[in-house]
């Protein structure tokens, strides 16, 4: 039987225009050259359009030296890889399809970086998603969620103003496409991110006609009621602001390190860096950095040591390489990024928070900072709750949790104690500082960054982890309690905490409060917090004031 369409991928190229001349021109000849493309210029499809396809053999697969050294025995597999790039205009858009390899071909600063999910949240089923990839607000992680069989938006668990949805698939609704009018009754589906990848008429006619009605859908329909919640932080467009962020991160970059800045894997590389071995970093000079994983410590560096004003545009004109093998004879990479694309930043322009993702800011709606603010209000406690005695200026966290625990006798002093962590040898890790006769955690810390503060949230995670998943590593926690203790606590051997209390000083003598905190922390701390709490576990936050801060306190 004919088939009628092909599944492939389409970006949208907004800024090209739609002439034979710009959309070539706006390719990286060098990289055409170097694969031996073929330039071909199809006139059946009736539009401006230029058509570029490539076969790039290699004499050796990058498995076969090792191999060869491994057993003795040298087996020498070639390998071809192939790819196609049509771009064509249509109706003053330019589009640019691709098939296998052909994405490569495609300038990652050309994308509408928009375009696949503007579409996915307009036409796919929200009762049928087949799959999301999420990012965490406040956190260097991507989360993957895939249903092939599809389900809910609810069910799915992407409905959270702490995430940002990056790419969307499911079944489509009824859409007038080519595969809609042969499907048969057949399920069509789709993928959008930055791309939008779903099968796409085979004959000129019908493949022209079917990215008119994408252009239709992404310019005309309203996004689904279910699914209007991806829309909750938008795009920076306005060029004033836009250069005050910048100017904001040129002078975070030459800062030292407080947490504000980490990285997060450029969405369009979400598969091809799984196949990664090797990474080149160029920043700021001719000499690139070879290492096994993207390397933020060493970009950070390079940037700092730049003259202000100039850092960022470094970053810009930086790139990384990912590469199957770091032989210098496998010449073709698997992709080539800009080293901003690997970073993400939290930068506040007086009261309005920003995040910078794939080298695009992003405003932080209002609404969201709020209702952030607003469910961490009420996880704060007063430090008298808990009898926490006020912290002494120049005292420094170990003194402090003995004088709590002078103060409170039935607590149990742990600042110190460490349990070898089962998952990785060489680790140790301290569960708590305190800990409270009905099992509660007290975690103190005295921060004076965003950094320091993560550090806390990550300590509880692994905590809990730990505690939750390692027979291990709770036998060990339970016996150090009953030996500190002298026996006076005696945990149950299936012990896991219903509560976490994390008591904190800024080590400016500030009182911490859910609006002192840094964006990046308000995200970070609610998500920790909804974590804890999708285990049964309840966290408060202690903030522990200072003795002069007690002092006027009590004389007032």
């Amino acid at each position: 039987m004919t088939s009628h369409t092909a599944v492939r991928t389409v970006y949208r190229l907004g800024t090209v225009a739609p002439t034979l001349e710009a959309m070539f021109e706006v390719l990286d000849h060098e990289q055409l050259d170097r694969l031996g493309a073929e330039l071909h210029h199809p006139e059946v499809l009736g539009v401006p359009a230029v058509y570029l396809t490539y076969g790039k053999g290699e004499e050796a697969d990058t498995w076969c030296a090792p191999n060869a050294r491994t057993t003795g025995i040298p087996v020498f597999e070639p390998v071809r890889r192939t790819g196609a790039l049509l771009l064509l205009a249509v109706d003053g858009q330019v589009y640019a399809v691709t098939c296998g390899n052909g994405y490569r071909l495609v300038p990652d600063a050309l994308k509408d970086k928009r375009f696949g999910l503007r579409f996915a949240i307009r036409m796919i089923d929200p009762r049928h998603i087949s799959g999301a990839v999420t990012k965490a607000l406040g956190r260097p992680r991507t989360d993957i969620s895939l249903v092939p069989a599809g389900t809910s938006v609810p069910a799915l668990g992407i409905r959270d103003q702490a995430r940002v949805v990056r790419h969307l698939g499911g079944h489509l609704d009824d859409i007038p496409l080519t595969r809609s009018r042969h499907a048969n009754g057949r399920a069509c589906t789709a993928q959008g991110g930055v791309g939008l990848r779903l099968p796409l008429g085979i004959e000129p006619a019908d493949l022209v006609e079917d990215l008119r009605t994408i252009t239709r859908v992404c310019q005309g329909d309203n996004p689904h009621p279910e699914l209007e919640f991806v829309d909750h932080i938008v795009p920076v467009t306005d060029a004033v602001t836009r250069a005050g962020l910048d100017a904001a991160l040129d002078r975070l970059l030459g800062a030292p390190p407080d947490g504000r800045i980490s990285f997060s894997v450029p969405l369009d590389l979400h598969d091809t860096h799984t196949e990664a071995t090797a990474y080149r970093t160029r920043v700021g000079s001719t000499d690139t950095f070879l290492s096994d994983a993207f390397d933020l410590s060493y970009v950070l560096t390079r940037a700092r040591i730049l003259r202000p004003g100039t850092r960022l545009a470094a970053l810009r004109d930086g790139t990384v390489t990912l590469h199957r093998d770091p032989s210098p004879r496998y010449a073709v990479p698997l992709a080539t990024t800009h080293a901003l694309d690997w970073v993400q930043a939290d930068v506040s322009l007086g009261s309005r928070k920003y995040c910078l993702l794939d080298g695009d800011w992003y405003a932080l709606g209002d609404g969201y900072i709020d209702s952030v603010r607003d469910g961490l209000r009420r996880i704060f406690t007063d430090a008298a709750v808990y009898g926490l005695p006020p912290w002494p200026g120049a005292t420094n966290e170990r003194t402090y949790n003995r004088a709590v625990a002078q103060a409170q006798p039935d607590w149990l002093f742990l600042d110190g104690e460490f349990i070898n962590n089962p998952f990785k040898r060489t680790d140790r890790v301290e569960i708590c500082d305190l800990l409270t006769p009905d099992g509660t955690l007290i975690l103190v810390k005295q921060a004076a960054s965003s950094g320091s503060f993560s550090h806390l949230l990550g300590q509880a995670q692994v905590a809990v982890e730990l505690l939750h998943n390692s027979s291990e590593a709770r036998t060990q926690f339970i016996r150090r309690v009953t030996r500190n203790s002298g026996g006076r606590l005696k945990l149950p051997d299936d012990f896991t905490p219903r509560r976490l209390v994390l008591a904190v000083r800024h080590k400016s003598g500030a009182t911490v409060t859910p609006d002192s905190l840094f964006a990046f922390s308000q995200i970070t701390l609610h998500q920790t917090v909804r974590d804890l709490t999708a285990r049964g576990i309840s966290v408060e936050v202690v903030p522990v004031p200072t003795a002069t801060d007690a002092a006027t306190t009590t004389a007032a």
